[in-house]
């Protein structure tokens, strides 16, 4: 051990007071320690020391994981109480009224608008001209129809003034050799009775009788030349007549055409628009054929067609009661229709409408369906929840600690409505869960209310 003795007796106060004997003592006892003994008691102690920090850092480490995470604060939940009981299953849909009872009005014939005489919003009979077309062909053409129906008729009256003549003509031939025929077969008579007698030679008896026979046989083909012609008259002028019947029904059609373009109502309702709705009607426009012109209604008897979603569609059947909702009244009703096809996700069913209608039920109003499928008894029930699905196990958040946390608790969900699902297991009756959105908390079991 080196002390410093040289330095003055100010700074080296620590020498002063060192104790010959500590002095004595310690310098002998470092020196009875080997050095490389010393090293290796201050390496161990290093380790124990790098070992202890390592386990207590294990810890608490060890320590932290195990704490729970501290749990969220949810406000103002939604909540909805278990009960049993009997439970009404429905579905639910938006739609329209649409009415029973819709007429088309297509153009039957091409032709320009003339005259407008009804706007939409008014109310029509089914006689009602609502639109005048013009078309100078079709009144062309059925004038001209009108004047081929005359030369026909004409002819017809001639064809029949003709046969007529030609029958009396035939009627008379026959007439005649029936004439002949009696008398020569009277001459013949009484040259037979004569030639008994012997005043007549047999010779003129025989010119008599052969007279007689050929006259017969020239009466009996005019008499059947008289029954051909009358078959052959009447053959003439069916064929005829005929070709006046189809003039006749050509012009029929043709008048039929023109009259079509006084666009008529058809119904008694209400003229609900001109046109197709795309492009508004005007005097002058031209209209191809088969151009819708006007669509008329009949707004006192009206129907809703419900969109339902084809998930809760499945069990929609016909005769099922209904409700409808025009934000002005509720009327009851019973499904009618159960449209086969699903489009854009969603059955069509129409809904007959069973009650009077409210004021302002006017057709495409706006309206709200519930068909009612069946009512379960005796079910355990709760209202639905936001995220919960028929015929499946979710996570609900359950009240707990008098109201103030929720912890999740696995639920299987049986047969739903439109408001309520039924609870096969999980709850009991009384159990508290909360219905509202719950999925930014997907990552906690236990949350707290307020």
């Amino acid at each position: 051990m080196h002390l410093d003795l040289s330095r003055p007796a100010g700074q080296n106060s620590e020498a002063k007071t060192l104790d010959p004997g500590r002095l004595k003592f310690h310098d002998q006892h470092s020196m009875d320690i080997p050095r490389p003994e010393l090293a290796r008691r201050k390496r161990r102690r290093r380790i124990l020391w790098s070992v202890g920090a390592l386990i207590l850092l294990g810890v608490i480490t060890l320590t932290l994981s195990r704490l729970k995470p501290a749990a969220p604060v949810v406000e103002n939940p939604y909540l909805d109480g278990v009960k049993r009981g009997e439970m009404l299953r429905q579905v639910r849909g938006n739609g329209t009224l649409v009415p029973v009872e819709i007429r088309w009005l297509p153009a039957v014939n091409p032709g320009r608008i003339e005259r407008i005489n009804v706007l939409p919003g008014a109310a029509v009979t089914s006689n009602t001209v609502i639109l005048e077309l013009t078309n100078p062909e079709l009144t062309q053409a059925a004038f001209d129809a009108q004047w081929q129906l005359k030369g026909a008729e004409a002819t017809l009256a001639n064809l029949r003034v003709q046969l007529e003549s030609q029958r009396l003509t035939q009627q008379s031939v026959a007439t005649s050799a029936e004439s002949n025929y009696q008398q020569a077969k009277l001459e013949a008579e009484v040259n037979d009775a004569l030639a008994k007698d012997g005043l007549v030679p047999a010779i003129t008896l025989r010119q008599s009788e052969t007279k007689a026979e050929e006259l017969r046989k020239v009466r009996d083909i005019e008499q059947e030349r008289f029954k051909i012609m009358a078959a052959a008259i009447q053959a003439q002028l069916a064929v005829q007549e005929a070709a006046v019947e189809q003039m006749r029904a050509q012009l029929a059609l043709k008048q039929e055409q023109v009259d079509s373009l006084r666009v008529r109502a058809g119904l008694d309702g209400v003229l609900q628009m001109l046109g197709d709705g795309t492009i508004p009607l005007r005097v002058g426009q031209q209209m191809a054929a088969g151009a819708n012109l006007a669509r008329v209604a009949n707004p006192a008897r009206l129907k809703a067609e419900i969109k339902i979603a084809e998930t809760q569609a499945k069990d929609v059947q016909l005769g099922q009661s209904a409700a409808v909702d025009t934000r002005n009244g509720v009327i009851p009703g019973h499904v009618v229709r159960k449209d086969p096809s699903v489009q854009n996700g969603t059955v069509t069913v129409d809904v007959a409408l069973d009650g009077p209608l409210p004021k302002g039920a006017v057709p495409d109003l706006t309206v709200d369906g519930t068909v009612e499928l069946e009512r379960l008894e005796n079910v355990l029930y709760v209202g639905r929840p936001v995220q919960g699905q028929p015929e499946s196990t979710v996570g609900l958040f359950k009240v707990v600690e008098g109201g103030k946390e929720a912890v999740r608790v696995p639920v299987k969900l049986g047969r739903s409505s439109v408001t309520t699902v039924e609870i096969r297991q999980g709850l009991q009756v009384g159990d508290r869960v909360i219905l509202s959105d719950m999925s930014q908390w997907d990552a906690y079991d236990r949350v707290r209310l307020k």
